[in-house]
């Protein structure tokens, strides 16, 4: 419910009611004006998740059509979707990304890749290995470690037993807590590379 201001009155950013005859006009002027542009760019928003509701229903209901002529019957699939337009120029993407952390397990595996590294360097192996892991279990701002780097340690191709322990116990900490949903929309250049098309305010 909107907050109720006395007629001939605003309120500062102190929580005082101040009556507008003392209010000076230019700063009347840009309370206005912050006002009218934050009313207008609610209006956007709303308007872009509503743009975004109806495209990925009707992407759904495209999806469904599809599979549909070969007798197959999704049943609410939302996996990730590229469709093109029939010259190419247009593509239009929906892409469903898991939100991911580590459990409590994740210390296990440091500790298991530590145990390796010490072991590995009294054997006389290269330093470089350590500097490795700890840039990938680094903590980011939000004070989580990032999956995708702790991942990329799987990549590589160690064949050590306790290296592999350390890794199937990264495996097992992973946890999805949610996932979100992605629309993207590209129009292909001169060059024959796609280029976004920015919604994103900032990228306008």
């Amino acid at each position: 419910m909107a907050e109720q201001i006395p007629e001939g009155h605003r309120r500062n950013a102190l929580g005082h009611l101040v009556p507008e005859s003392l209010i000076k006009p230019i700063d009347a002027l840009r309370d206005d004006l912050v006002r009218q542009l934050v009313q207008l760019a609610r209006q956007q928003r709303e308007a872009l998740a509503a743009f975004k509701a109806r495209a990925m229903a009707e992407i759904a209901d495209f999806v469904d059509l599809s599979a549909a002529e070969y007798g197959v019957k999704f049943g609410g699939t939302r996996g990730n979707v590229c469709l093109t337009s029939y010259d190419g120029r247009y593509k239009v993407e929906r892409a469903v990304g898991d939100h991911r952390i580590f459990d409590e397990r994740i210390q296990a595996a440091k500790t298991l890749l530590d145990a390796c590294i010490e072991r590995w360097c009294s054997e006389g192996a290269h330093p470089h290995i350590r500097t490795l892991v700890e840039h990938a279990f680094r903590v980011n701002k939000q004070g989580h470690i990032d999956v995708n780097e702790v991942l990329g340690l799987r990549q590589l191709a160690i064949d050590d037993q306790d290296w592999k322990s350390a890794m199937d116990a990264i495996a097992d900490s992973i946890q999805v807590t949610g996932t979100s949903s992605y629309l993207r929309i590209s129009e292909r250049q001169e060059d024959g590379r796609y280029k976004l098309l920015p919604l994103d305010i900032a990228k306008l």
